[in-house]
Parts: C-alpha cells; sequence; structure tokens
C-alpha cells in the first residue's frame, strides 16, 4: 500500500508499505478513504515529539471503511463506514474509566505517534468498538474528518477547559484551523466577544466569516494594548494558545483578566516563560490537555444536526498520490491560504 512515512526531523516519503494485519482480538483494519494533515504532523517533521520515530507512518485522522475486525471486536464489521479518532482507548484502564482517553495505558495518541497511523491505503486501529465511530448514513464523510481531531480538540482543550461562558469574552490566539475549531465550537455557549488574533489577514477575515467579533493582527506587537482597548483595560476572561510557540503562550498571559484561564492547546516544543512575578496575585488559572474525543458523540450530533459544518474548514483537495504537494500547501498556508486539505485515496 502507499503510505507517507516519517524518515526524521524534516524528511518524510511516500513509499509502498506491506498492508497491516490484526494484532489483538480487539483491532481493525480500516481501508482508508480521506484523511488530512494536522499542524501537529508538521511539528513531527520539525523534530518536536520525540516519541514519534523515523520510519513512521503519519496522520491520526480520516475515515474509511472497515476491512476486517478482531474477534473481540462487537460494535463493527466489515463494510461499515467509520470515523476513526485520533485517540485510540480501551475504555477499561484507570485513565479511561476518569474520562481520560488520552493518556490510556494502552491507547492514547498512538496513531501517527508511537504506531503507523492514517496517511495510508490501510490503518490497523486498536481498541476499535472504542476507537471507531459508526458514521450515519448520508453524512457528508469528507467533512466528518474534521471530527478525527481539530474540532474535539479545539472545543475540549480550548472551550471546556478556558471555561468559557455565556457574556464572556474570549481571546483565540492563532487562527488556523485549531483556533477557527475552537471558535466555532465556541459560539455554543453564547460569549459576548471572542477575539481572534493572528499574523495573517485572510485567516482574520476567515475567523470574521466563522462569528469572530473581534480580529486583531499582532503583527506590529500591539495585540495585547488591542485587547486591553476592547475590555475596558480588563482583559479577557478566556485566553486560548492555539499556535504551540512561546510567544503565543507569553501574549496569552499579558491578555488574561484577573480571575480569568489560559487554556493552551498548542504543540510544544519549546520551553515559554511563566511570568509569575506579575501573575501570582491575579487569581488565573492555567489548564493544559490532550485531546480526549470524549465529546466526540455529542459534536457528531451537531454537525448531524447542522449546528456547525466542519465543510467551511477545508480549503484544499489532493489525490494520495500528490501528498508531498498537499504538505507543501499546507505549510506554506500563509501564502497557499490553506485551511485544512483533504487526501483522497
Amino acid at each position: 500500500m502507499k503510505a507517507l512515512v516519517y524518515q526524521g526531523p524534516g524528511r518524510k516519503a511516500l513509499e509502498e508499505r506491506p498492508r497491516p494485519e490484526l494484532q489483538a482480538a480487539d483491532d481493525a483494519i480500516v481501508r482508508v478513504t480521506r484523511t488530512t494533515i494536522c499542524g501537529t504532523d508538521l511539528h513531527i517533521l520539525k523534530g518536536d515529539v520525540p516519541t514519534c520515530a523515523p520510519g513512521r507512518i503519519l496522520g491520526h485522522e480520516g475515515v474509511g471503511i472497515v476491512e476486517s475486525v478482531g474477534a473481540g471486536v462487537a460494535r463493527f464489521k466489515p463494510g461499515d463506514h467509520v470515523l476513526i479518532s485520533c485517540i485510540s482507548a480501551c475504555g477499561r484502564c484507570e485513565y479511561c474509566r476518569r474520562g481520560m482517553y488520552s493518556h490510556c495505558l494502552t491507547g492514547g495518541w498512538i496513531l501517527g505517534n508511537t504506531i503507523d497511523g492514517t496517511q495510508a491505503e490501510y490503518v490497523r486501529t486498536p481498541h476499535a468498538d472504542m476507537s471507531l465511530y459508526p458514521i450515519p448514513d448520508g453524512a457528508d464523510e469528507e467533512a466528518l474528518v474534521m471530527l478525527s481531531d481539530i474540532l474535539p480538540t479545539g472545543f475540549e482543550c480550548g472551550v471546556l477547559n478556558g471555561k468559557v461562558a455565556p457574556g464572556a469574552s474570549v481571546a483565540i490566539v492563532g487562527a488556523g484551523p485549531i483556533g477557527l475549531a475552537t471558535l466555532l465550537t465556541a459560539q455554543f455557549y453564547s460569549p459576548a466577544a471572542i477575539i481572534m488574533i493572528d499574523l495573517d489577514d485572510n485567516r482574520l477575515e476567515v475567523a470574521r466569516r466563522f462569528g469572530a467579533t473581534h480580529t486583531i493582527n499582532s503583527g506590529d506587537g500591539k495585540a495585547a494594548a488591542a485587547v486591553m482597548a476592547l475590555t475596558g483595560g480588563r482583559g479577557v476572561d478566556t485566553a486560548i494558545e492555539a499556535v504551540g510557540i512561546p510567544a503565543t503562550f507569553e501574549l496569552c498571559q499579558d491578555l488574561v483578566a484577573p480571575g480569568g484561564v489560559i487554556a493552551n492547546i498548542g504543540v510544544h516544543g519549546a520551553k515559554a516563560d511563566l511570568h509569575l512575578e506579575r501573575l501570582w496575585s491575579h487569581n488565573i488559572s492555567i489548564t493544559t490537555r490532550l485531546v480526549d474525543t470524549a465529546a466526540t458523540p455529542m459534536l457528531l450530533k451537531t454537525v448531524q444536526s447542522k449546528r456547525i459544518d466542519p465543510q467551511l474548514l477545508i480549503t484544499h483537495r489532493f489525490a494520495m498520490d500528490d501528498i508531498l504537494d498537499a504538505y507543501d500547501t499546507f505549510g506554506r498556508a500563509a501564502a497557499t491560504r490553506a485551511l485544512k486539505v483533504i487526501i483522497a485515496l
């Protein structure tokens, strides 16, 4: 089968690989029909994720058709159309029983990280009963790829951890796909203001179309002052970091109001300063999280009811043979205006 393989920092290649085989009774083999590229894949290629070793097939998002199942799989059978979750969960260990599926003792974020992932024609999905979701008849399977990762990530790590509330003020630092997914799901809670901050005017325009009440280009270094002007000098109730670099995490510290929350979403590959000399007395909370995908069933219902439209996030489409071009397009988003790219197999 064709597969996109990580070959070490800065290197990747489309290779021929053997098809995966069932290894455990609760495994399923899924023929991938659509996948995508995540910002986390770019972090892996930068060398920010040491758990991902050279030789790994990348990717942790996608939809497909079940090809075969292990003897212990009860919910799925060959021919079923399924959504592949970015998180694999056994459902039985201590962390799973606490709803922390991302820390499952035999799962978590393993696809495209510690086991081969979804940027391939076939993928082995461990703990299939807990890690796959049936796709309803007539659903837009391309749009549902957004439910593998970015929508639950934006909602759980940003909106829920950030305690977004009716009438509150929210700043989202980073208007890439994950920031925009956070913007879409933050509107479930009717905040009074959602301020989107980015360096890219095109993405800020997209954010306005998606529901941002204010947008700020941070290129002049005055984003914090602009937020203070919009909030009467107090800052925002929730500051959400959706990039994963020190500068954006530090900016969030400049934006948060006393009693507020800084919710980190970004994947960080370098240390960032925490300014406790200023924040120690401000009653703020700082949250971190790896998505658990516990919200995926709810998000599936919101998509089915047309409360949100994940299709809005898709800007480019490629065939599997052109996946290197897809990476180039996604990696140069400022020039290509890419948000999420779909790779059809």
